[in-house]
């Protein structure tokens, strides 16, 4: 769909000059940093999220903080939205473009500024890819743990704006658990520093609040990531079941016994089936599901709690066990999981990459209630997922070219994320509200819940030209009084903005 995002509402007085900015920026920037060709700046119009499109005003590339710096200065001074974009392989429209604004795009940032293995951190740039840290680090006995799927492509930055989690985030955390320090470029264009080399610091956790606040806070230019020592020990177990009910089953008794792997991952039939055409993954031949679980740590304790995985398994009626005897079939058994997302492009003309949580115990319920909803729509959903920390990926399938398939696979994807909220959980795990989710805000926090989290918003961007239009249903105005709305928001009856 193309977007066609309202103006923002900017400080009072004030009025946008995009003309003025883009002048600006012409002075302040090098020629190379500055795009302003419609073809050019056509190939930033939406992020991993295709379905959203929006070709921005102008393209920022910048090469330091300082730009990034002068930049947001820029349009600060002329009233022009912004937003940060990465690597671009965000699922949520968080790095959507606005077509009266500028896109600051962080991927020619990519050095790794100081790799500190005495104190385990190190300073990296916003475009460095995420994996490229563990790469750095392995040498001499270290990795980030955050794993998103995405790994080989997604960049640090990104992972900071969304809290990105990955396979492992159940035993290591999100994002968030693993930055010590941010510096930042604030809404009005004031490079500052959140956190510090401490691993806590006294005051109120502004590092937490702007970890996965999704580029609506600032720009972030650099990140202390902590570096973790690689393990002693890994061991990968792949088991086939017969369905996900049984799947689910084992889970839940693997967790209940007090084991905490380091990942637990469920796939469907209909995901092993896409895994297998495009990557040959070699999962157990007619399994409705299989899980992937890793434990790591001190040898004498993974050997003693892969006994016990395995056992739940059998129990709960896996009918083929298999372990990874080395590196090479370790990374065979992931990267089923690992491709599953773009695999299943295989069986699928489009896909919409749903991510909503639900508590663990919730997920054979879940599961069926997917299963009747796909069976009475006539729409396929293939699921992938976090099992251990109920962070689900259905993916739902459909042939836009089809009438009316579009609208049918976003009806039983909005569909899905009001199951989790029913059940307690979340409309997202990691991947984030963007513009994609704004709508279902309002089904999982009450109007008071976000007033207090623009009132955040507002103190860190009054200007309101920080990534807007992300997160929230509907503009708050800085400065208008808190408190249930009586009568038509002003945004929304200028047109300015949607109210859900």
């Amino acid at each position: 769909m193309e977007s066609t995002e309202p103006a923002p509402p900017t400080r009072e007085g004030a009025s946008a000059d995009l003309d003025g900015c883009v002048e600006l920026l012409r002075k302040l920037l090098p020629e190379q940093a500055l795009i302003t060709d419609r073809q050019r700046v056509r190939t930033y119009e939406c992020d991993g999220l295709a379905s959203y499109r929006t070709v921005p005003a102008a393209v920022v590339l910048p090469e330091n903080a300082e730009q990034v710096r002068s930049a947001v200065a820029a349009c600060s001074e002329h009233g022009v939205p912004f937003v940060a974009r990465g690597s671009g392989t965000g699922l949520s429209a968080g790095a959507l473009p606005r077509a009266d604004g500028v896109l600051i795009v962080t991927s020619k940032m990519r050095r790794i500024l100081e790799l500190d293995i005495a104190n385990e951190r190190a300073v990296v740039e916003p475009g460095v890819i995420n994996l490229d840290v563990t790469k750095a680090a392995a040498p001499h006995g270290y990795y980030f743990a955050p794993d998103p799927s995405s790994q080989q492509v997604c960049s640090v930055g990104g992972n900071v704006a969304e809290n990105s989690g990955g396979a492992h985030c159940l035993k290591y955390g999100f994002t968030t658990n693993h930055v010590l320090a941010v510096e930042v470029v604030t809404a009005d264009g004031e490079l500052v520093e959140l956190g510090g080399a401490a691993h806590e610091a006294p005051g109120y956790d502004l590092l937490g609040a702007f970890i996965g606040s999704e580029g609506t806070l600032g720009v972030v230019t650099s990140i202390t990531v902590r570096l973790l020592r690689s393990p002693e020990s890994v061991r990968t177990l792949l088991a086939g079941f017969p369905s996900t009910d049984e799947a689910g089953a084992a889970v839940s008794a693997i967790i209940a016994a007090g084991v905490t792997p380091a990942a637990v991952e469920m796939m469907d039939a209909l995901s092993i089936t896409a895994a297998e055409q495009a990557v040959q993954c070699g999962y157990p031949e007619g399994a409705g599901a299989v899980l992937v679980v890793e434990l790591d740590g001190p040898a004498p304790e993974v050997e003693r709690t892969f006994t016990e995985v395995w056992q739940h398994c059998a129990e709960h009626g896996a009918f083929e066990i298999r372990t990874a005897a080395d590196e090479t079939e370790r990374a065979l058994i992931w990267k089923g999981r690992k491709s599953a997302f773009a695999a299943v492009g295989r069986i699928s003309r489009d896909y919409i990459v749903q991510d909503g949580v639900i508590p663990r115990t919730a997920l054979p319920e879940v599961l069926r209630s997917i299963a009747e909803l796909s069976a009475e729509s006539g729409v396929r959903v293939a699921n992938v997922f976090h099992a251990g920390d109920g962070n689900l990926h259905p993916l739902v399938l459909f042939d836009g070219s089809e009438p009316g398939a579009t609208e049918r696979a976003e009806e039983v994807s909005g569909a899905i994320l009001e199951l989790c909220v029913e059940q307690g959980g979340s409309i997202t795990g990691e991947h984030g509200v963007g513009a994609d989710k704004v709508r279902y805000m309002g089904r999982m926090f009450t109007a008071r819940d976000l007033d207090v989290m623009q009132c955040v918003r507002c103190a860190f961007d009054p200007a309101g030209l920080c990534n807007p239009g992300k997160v929230f249903p509907t503009p708050r105005l800085c400065g208008e009084a808190p408190g249930r709305r009586r009568g038509v928001h002003p945004l929304t009856e200028a047109g300015l903005a949607d109210q859900f």
